[in-house]
């Protein structure tokens, strides 16, 4: 998805896996998608997924043991 624009109020959530090892990104729930960012460049880039495209992603991921 491109175009979608993030509000700058957004709401960042990271994995409660993620630690404080740096190495993770974020996820945002914006109107009707989901925002990923790097942890460690919040004024980075983002990218944006449909909520359908996002499932899949999550779904394909193996879960942590």
């Amino acid at each position: 998805m491109s175009g979608h624009p993030v509000p700058p109020d957004a709401t960042w959530y990271k994995s409660s896996y993620s630690g404080d090892q740096g190495a993770c990104v974020e996820i945002a729930l914006v109107s009707d998608a989901v925002a990923v960012r790097d942890a460690k460049d919040p004024a980075g880039p983002v990218l944006v997924f449909s909520p359908t495209a996002w499932a899949a992603f999550a779904g394909a991921v193996p879960a942590r043991p």
